[in-house]
């Protein structure tokens, strides 16, 4: 099991955002996460990578413990332990989230070389061969205010993926973005899933979560309210998921 998060709760200024949400992500497995704004997609997402912290239950990568609650106080691994969980994953963020000031060579290279302490040659190689993936080969010396949004997208999904994660999670990565740029997007992230690498997706583009997903969770209201494969949730007699789906084809 590479993720599991167990009776987790969160809230903000005494609201509940989630409540007692339970999930597992295995090797390999691609998991959509849908639901109407405010569901808490982007929280989950955010405790899951310890960005937020949790007020109640535990998460645990690779069987490790990262985070749990004792005496309604969250306790963190020890540091040691701590570095090698965050090692286990990686976080595209929906506004990207790029260094201004640094070329995305350097954007790319940066956490390897300083964080984990890699050889810059074989970082350098690493980097090169992704920005060839992604069709950037030529902008290496460019600076995101050079890039437009879809290409400064994918240059965070190749920062992601320079550190080699075991795991990928996307927090809304097209909503910043128009139609046209979005496709390119969402091509590279089909292309990583012909890699077999894990990823957690949190997204509004219900085709793409259809086509792509191994499994979908449909949050509502800080829980989740419907879990399966694509075709049982998008074709389950939920209301609410019924409801929601019928929001996205009316517009």
């Amino acid at each position: 099991m590479l993720l599991k998060m167990n009776h987790i709760r969160k809230s903000f200024n005494g609201v509940d955002v989630l409540r007692d949400i339970s999930l597992s992500v295995e090797q390999g497995e691609i998991v959509s996460i849908i639901g109407p704004s405010g569901s808490g997609k982007s929280t989950l997402l955010r405790c899951a990578t310890m960005l937020e912290t949790i007020d109640g239950g535990e998460i645990a990568y690779m069987g490790e413990k990262a985070v749990w609650v004792e005496n309604e106080k969250p306790i963190f691994a020890k540091k040691d332990k701590m570095k090698e969980i965050r090692s286990c994953f990686g976080l595209v963020f929906q506004n990207f989230n790029l260094f201004p000031h640094y070329s995305v060579m350097q954007n790319i290279t940066d956490a390897p070389i300083h964080v984990q302490k890699r050889k810059k040659d074989e970082v350098f190689e690493e980097a090169r061969e992704l920005l060839r993936k992604m069709g950037l080969s030529d902008k290496e010396s460019a600076y995101p205010w050079q890039l437009s949004g879809g290409q400064c997208q994918r240059v965070a999904i190749a920062r992601a993926l320079a550190l080699n994660p075991k795991i990928l999670f996307f927090d809304e990565p097209t909503s910043a973005l128009d139609p046209e740029l979005t496709g390119e997007v969402l091509k590279v992230i089909r292309s990583l899933a012909d890699l077999d690498i894990t990823m957690v997706i949190v997204t509004h583009e219900m085709n793409f979560a259809r086509d792509i997903s191994d499994r979908v969770i449909f949050m509502d209201g800080g829980v989740i309210a419907l879990e399966g494969s694509p075709e049982e949730v998008f074709g389950a007699e939920h209301v609410r998921m019924k409801e929601f789906l019928g929001r996205f084809h009316g517009k």
